[in-house]
């Protein structure tokens, strides 16, 4: 488990509880203020931005068909965007495109990738939304190279489109244009967000739908329109791939749905993963969604109350999520901060013994390992803090958990596991070892032990909480 995996290989949860059910999607304040108001952008603003419209700096584009390219760019304020460049003939009214650009752009919420500005000078037409770090759905669920999408991650990204799709229908924009495993972006904290660039009706008044014939609604293909219902149906679509981990047809599932053989559909990787209801549960949602008859489809309100119920009602702390999520990364920025404080007793005995040479030089191989730590040099930090624990001459096991998350960082899952219970063996009613004996665990795939060490973790910190 190198350092990009403990990056971006599980980087699926946030660090901070999930939202309740009556959490507003809506930005709050301070996170409105951050987030800049839409506005029209030059050319040449663009242009420096994205060094030129490089191809460099390209992070998706459409083939010859639909010559649409998403760059990357970095504005004079340090902000990272996307920005979306359509072909020539796309928008030939600016004053239609502006339009749309303005309304799409008036929208805000934690569960879009939000639209924060446009360009349109010449036969130009570009769009500017937040940068999203984290690629898409469709990586990480079709093409991962580590370990697959967890279950509980699948519910939470079927869950924060939902809220999506509901916040944009409360806000008079209930129409999305091919709704995909495409158009579900990662953000910097692993969050799912819905694309903004979706809400965009075309030059045509939203008379396209790109996907495979195999899976767009059945009305659509009746009335050449996108309605609500539509995206409904294309929300039942990826409900599916959210369960197969495949991209299969809507009538191919449905047949093995009918034919009650829905574990046919789910993920071979998800096995012992999940239970037998919540599986049940998720299918019968894809089946709603999926009716032929567009009147017989749940809407967006209906889907998030079901998709909320199916989330786990314990709320994990920013240590649990990221040792869920397997961020190391997160994990290290939490040890660093916490240092010892959750050391009972060790201040005391240091002031004691720092008069004897033995003590003055363990001390020094533990600050000799908190500074290799810090400056994430973990290979120095194994051999420092296993000179202080060879010492004997005190016990920390703050110490033991920041040699294992180093052996974790260094992918020695056996040795990290082997301190989380040493940590754990020193304060048995330490949340932190048990959080880290979790994260030990996921890294050698033993799924059903971690989540009972996160469950021992997440109670010890409530009861904490409590006290």
């Amino acid at each position: 488990m190198g350092a990009r995996c403990s990056r971006f290989c599980l980087c699926w949860w946030r660090s901070h509880p999930k939202p309740s059910a009556l959490e507003s999607t809506d930005l709050e304040n301070g996170e409105k203020d951050s987030l800049p108001s839409f506005r029209e952008f030059s050319w040449d603003e663009l242009k420096a931005a994205t060094n030129g419209f490089s191809p460099d700096n390209i992070v998706s584009e459409h083939g010859e068909k639909a010559p649409n390219v998403v760059y990357k760019g970095l504005l004079e304020n340090e902000r990272w965007i996307a920005v979306k460049r359509f072909n020539k003939s796309a928008w030939p009214d600016s004053r239609q495109f502006l339009d749309e650009a303005k309304a799409v752009g008036s929208l805000r919420s934690e569960r879009l990738a939000n639209l924060i500005g446009c360009c349109f000078e010449g036969e130009e037409r570009l769009l500017v939304a937040e940068f999203m770090p984290n690629d898409t759905l469709a990586k990480h669920l079709f093409h991962w190279d580590k370990q697959p999408m967890k279950w509980a991650m699948r519910l939470r990204v079927a869950l924060y489109l939902a809220q999506a799709l509901e916040y944009c229908s409360t806000k008079g924009r209930a129409l999305y244009h091919d709704l995909n495993a495409y158009r579900v972006l990662f953000d910097q904290d692993g969050n799912p967000r819905l694309s903004c660039f979706g809400l965009m009706k075309n030059s045509r008044d939203g008379k396209s739908y790109s996907t495979n014939l195999a899976f767009t609604p059945p009305e659509y293909l009746r009335t050449g329109r996108v309605t609500q219902e539509s995206v409904v149906y294309s929300f039942g679509t990826m409900l599916l791939d959210l369960l197969s981990g495949k991209h299969i047809p809507p009538s191919h599932a449905l047949d093995l749905i009918r034919g009650k053989n829905f574990l046919m559909l789910m993920d071979s990787c998800l096995e012992g993963h999940f239970s037998n209801d919540d599986g049940t549960e998720l299918v019968r949602l894809a089946t709603r969604c999926l009716q032929y008859e567009a009147r017989e489809r749940p809407n967006a309100k209906s889907l998030v109350t079901s998709l909320m119920s199916l989330q786990k009602e314990t709320e994990l702390t920013p240590m649990g999520e990221a040792c869920l999520r397997m961020d190391l990364t997160a994990i290290h920025e939490i040890l660093d901060k916490t240092g010892y404080k959750d050391d009972e007793g060790i201040a005391n005995e240091l002031s004691f013994q720092l008069w004897t040479n033995q003590m003055q030089e363990t001390l020094n191989s533990k600050k000799q390992g908190d500074a290799a730590f810090r400056a994430k040099d973990f290979a120095t930090a194994i051999d420092c803090y296993t000179q202080f624990i060879d010492g004997g001459t005190m016990v920390s096991p703050t110490a033991y958990a920041r040699r294992c998350l180093s052996y974790l960082m260094s992918d020695m899952p056996n040795e990290a596991l082997g301190d989380a219970i040493q940590a754990l063996v020193v304060s048995p009613e330490w949340p932190t070892g048990f959080h880290l004996q979790a994260a030990s665990l996921f890294a050698l795939g033993m799924e059903n032990d971690a989540q009972q060490s996160l469950r021992e973790a997440t109670n010890l910190e409530a009861k904490r909480n409590r006290n």
